[in-house]
């Protein structure tokens, strides 16, 4: 394994959600701070913003079911709504009583879910406040959202079981590398290292063999668009979104979405070329925008 996995790995911990063994890494003090990572990979995403987050704030990262290094079920139905119930759970283990969420990708989707909770009385463990929510680039209304084909075809046809059956020669590591080239920025495409990094996150404990599964979250953004939309547009808890306008599949549209449904939207685009993963891509300019931002909603607060 890459020695930065090693040591990722090496400096987390292990919590047991309903059998299933869930890594995640926690360091610093001050306010709690969570971070949500996108698919199909892990709280490794977050390894650019990492020490300077955790010397402002208590930081919890966990790698959600399925992905990175957590457990990776081949008989189990992931949802977006499990990983909410997943974050609740190891809040509630932590004693964690209020945080502010950070989320990219699929993570949009749990913190959208997680908001409803919040507003709506509903969480699945102890109560916890949100204090504010950052949004990098993600599905977060389904109508403006465009996946690459090969999600689509993973994800929401057959196609996906007789892929994960033959994942060595069909799921290959040249397959991923142009699937995920095509969604950083033109400046920003991937090193050969990280590209390596990704695909042993991905086969961890043998990841391939569900990845589809994980990346059936497409279908709960129809069934649960409404919900979502709906917390988001009566919330009182500050929001913002942090876009990478070059990502084909969340980025300026998406942000143009954003202005248009959501009240008071306070909505930043880093440089045109950024794409769709802004915390690897342009670590500095999503830290500065971060901060800026949970400061100002702190004074407010």
């Amino acid at each position: 394994m890459d020695h930065e996995l090693e040591s990722w790995q090496a400096e987390g911990h292990w919590f047991d959600y309903l059998g299933f063994e869930v890594f995640y890494r926690s360091a610093g003090s001050g306010s709690h701070l969570v971070l949500i990572h996108g698919y199909p990979f892990s709280s490794f995403d977050w390894k650019r913003l990492w020490r300077p987050l955790t010397e402002r704030f208590a930081v919890i990262a966990p790698d959600m079911l399925g992905m990175g290094f957590s457990a990776k079920p081949d008989r189990y139905e992931y949802s977006v709504h499990d990983h909410a119930d997943m974050h609740e759970a190891l809040l509630e283990h932590l004693g964690v009583g209020e945080c502010h969420l950070f989320a990219h990708d699929i993570g949009d989707s749990v913190a959208q879910e997680l908001l409803a909770r919040h507003d709506l009385g509903e969480q699945s463990a102890a109560r916890f406040q949100i204090k504010s929510i950052t949004w990098l680039n993600g599905g977060l209304f389904n109508e403006a959202y465009a996946p690459r084909p090969i999600q689509k075809l993973l994800s929401t046809t057959r196609v996906g079981d007789v892929v994960a059956r033959y994942r060595r020669a069909l799921l290959t590591d040249a397959v991923l590398d142009r699937a995920l080239e095509e969604m950083f920025g033109p400046r920003t495409k991937p090193s050969s290292r990280l590209l390596e990094q990704f695909h042993q996150i991905m086969s961890y404990n043998d990841g391939r063999r569900v990845t589809h599964k994980v990346g059936r979250f497409v279908v709960d953004r129809y069934h649960h668009r409404n919900r979502w939309v709906r917390a988001m547009r009566r919330t009182a808890v500050p929001m913002r979104l942090i876009d990478g306008p070059c990502d084909p599949n969340s980025g300026r549209h998406m942000a143009e979405r954003y202005g248009e449904l959501i009240p008071n939207p306070d909505v930043v685009l880093l440089d045109d070329h950024i794409g769709h993963w802004p915390q690897i891509e342009d670590p500095e300019g999503v830290l500065a925008n971060f901060f800026e931002f949970v400061e100002r909603a702190a004074a407010a607060g």
